[in-house]
């Protein structure tokens, strides 16, 4: 009742207020959705000019995670050697499909960016413009139930990115022991994204799901356990993890192409 009163709206026969405002919320809700579609948009402008590039993705001993594994003779020097498709102009437009299918279909993400860009509803308690709700029972949306396999497809590009971020502790002569820049770089693009994959909501169902009694699967349970404290997280390390792999990808391009000189540590 203090609601209809204090709108002004009338009352309808069904005892509810009938408010023609899309919201009554004073706060600008409206900042964080178009913050997500600021920076998502970013990102996908700028790994899309990324992927048509052919030159300064390497430089010995790093690779930029978005070419990496290398799967082209033109990457010629990487940490990878994977050069099986002499005849694929653009490796990173065939590598991005698997990481960026991921985050593409992962829960947070399609929050996100349904809010974001949908307005599908752009904030909490603000109605949306769209008059049907179907869900995710329709094409081209019912194909977010493949998440679950592109886990499987992260973790193994996880482990590629791990061993770039080992590899980068060689030389230009391939001797071991040394430290750039870059190798920090590389490491902490690896954690971060191990950090968003295991807080994955299907790892966690992978780890914890279809059981009932908890006690008689102790070394799931510690799993189950492990990974709740990333899904926790998950948001945070969603973007620190989607932020970083630009940023490693720029890194790597200004060493190449001589703008800056990766620092030694030893």
């Amino acid at each position: 009742m203090a609601a209809r009163v204090a709108t002004g709206e009338p009352e309808t026969a069904g005892g509810r207020a009938s408010i023609s405002a899309r919201t009554l919320r004073k706060d600008a809700w409206w900042r964080s959705p178009a913050t997500t579609a600021g920076v998502l948009l970013a990102f996908v402008i700028y790994s899309t000019w990324a992927a048509f590039q052919t030159t300064d993705y390497t430089w010995e001993p790093y690779i930029s995670p978005f070419f990496s594994p290398c799967i082209a003779d033109a990457c010629h020097g990487s940490s990878s050697t994977w050069s099986f498709v002499p005849w694929w102009p653009l490796p990173a437009i065939l590598i991005l499909i698997f990481p960026l299918g991921f985050r593409l279909t992962c829960y947070y993400y399609r929050k996100a960016y349904y809010r974001a860009f949908w307005l599908a509803p752009p904030a909490c308690a603000v109605a949306e413009p769209h008059r049907r709700y179907t869900g995710e029972t329709r094409f081209p949306l019912v194909l977010q139930n493949i998440h679950r396999y592109f886990l499987y497809f992260a973790v193994i590009f996880n482990i590629i990115l791990s061993y770039d971020a080992i590899v980068a502790f060689r030389d230009h002569s391939g001797a071991w022991g040394h430290m750039g820049l870059g190798t920090l770089v590389l490491l902490i693009n690896a954690a971060l994204l191990w950090t968003y994959t295991l807080g994955c909501h299907s790892c966690r169902h992978l780890c914890g799901g279809k059981l009932n009694i908890f006690s008689r699967h102790r070394f799931r349970l510690r799993l189950w356990k492990f990974v709740s404290w990333f899904n926790e997280r998950h948001m945070q390390f969603a973007w620190a993890s989607l932020v970083w792999v630009a940023l490693s990808d720029v890194y790597v391009r200004l060493v190449a192409s001589g703008l800056i000189h990766d620092p030694r540590f030893f």
